[in-house]
Parts: structure tokens; C-alpha cells; sequence
């Protein structure tokens, strides 16, 4: 005999669970980076870097860049934890203009093994989308402040109608 508790709760979970799967619609994926970062201070350096960020919102991805390089004491690496305002979150431009904010650490391997961490600013442009596809990567340029001027290069893993 089934109870009328258990047939209400099978009846909720058969009309619930496909509204929950469903959502709102595909979340966006997690976005790779490639990037080489010049930095210009009293430590200048230049590093190659990962980055890797996740959608916080319709305009917003947080992120963050591990790199390593060499600078004026020899190897050193960098960690930013950034977040990444779009201006043109669904690609309706060809170049979308981005800018943004975050931490950065600063690792070298001098003997006094010296670590400081910066405030970090910066705007950048990501280019379109190869010719006829919906994914792939695409090129952005940055220039910014933090520990010093920075201009870095990177290819970006697109999203299809997403920045």
C-alpha cells in the first residue's frame, strides 16, 4: 500500500527534477588562457603564464594566472587572483574591450627569497572568434599596473556568443 506522503513527494520530484536540470539554460564553461606577461619595475621580468576563470555573472569572470619567468634575480613566479568586467559579453562586437581588478604575488629566488604582493589593475581587448566557428582560441592584448607597468599577450579559449 503506498503511502499519500510518498505518492506527493514522488509527484514533486518527477515535475521538479527536469525544471532543476534544466536550469537556465547551458552554464558557461570554465575559459583557458595562454598568455606571456612583460612587467616593468625595479624587478623587471618576463613570464609565461596559465590562466584559467570561471563566469561570476552575465559580465563577470574570476580567475586565476599562475606564471613564471626570469627576472633581475634570476627565476621568479607570479600568482593574480583577478576578476574581469566585459563590456561586450555576447560578442556582438567583433573586439571586445575588458578591464580589470585583483592581488598579485610576486615570487623570486634570490637569497633573500624576496615576496611582495600588489594591487592589480588592468584593461585588455579579445579579438573575435576564428572565421565559422563557434569555438577556439582568440587573441587578446592587456596592459595594466600592479608591481609595475604590464603588457601582456595572450590566446584565450573562446565561447561561443560569451566573452
Amino acid at each position: 500500500m503506498c503511502r499519500p506522503g510518498s505518492l506527493v513527494l514522488a509527484t514533486l520530484l518527477v515535475t521538479a527534477l527536469p525544471a532543476v536540470a534544466e536550469g537556465q539554460g547551458r552554464p558557461q564553461p570554465v575559459q583557458h588562457e595562454l598568455r606571456l606577461d612583460g612587467l616593468f619595475a625595479n624587478q623587471t621580468a618576463v613570464h609565461a603564464g596559465y590562466g584559467v576563470s570561471v563566469p561570476v555573472g552575465l559580465y563577470v569572470r574570476t580567475g586565476l594566472v599562475l606564471g613564471a619567468g626570469v627576472g633581475r634575480h634570476g627565476l621568479e613566479g607570479r600568482s593574480d587572483l583577478i576578476g574581469r568586467f566585459s563590456f561586450d559579453p555576447l560578442r556582438q562586437s567583433r573586439w571586445g574591450p575588458y578591464g580589470g581588478a585583483g592581488v598579485s604575488g610576486r615570487f623570486n629566488s634570490s637569497e633573500d627569497s624576496d615576496a611582495k604582493a600588489y594591487l592589480l589593475f588592468f584593461l585588455g581587448v579579445e579579438g573575435p572568434l576564428p572565421a565559422g566557428r563557434t569555438r577556439g582560441w582568440v587573441p587578446a592584448i592587456e596592459i595594466g599596473l600592479g608591481g609595475g607597468a604590464r603588457v601582456g599577450v595572450l590566446i584565450r579559449r573562446g565561447i561561443h556568443s560569451r566573452r
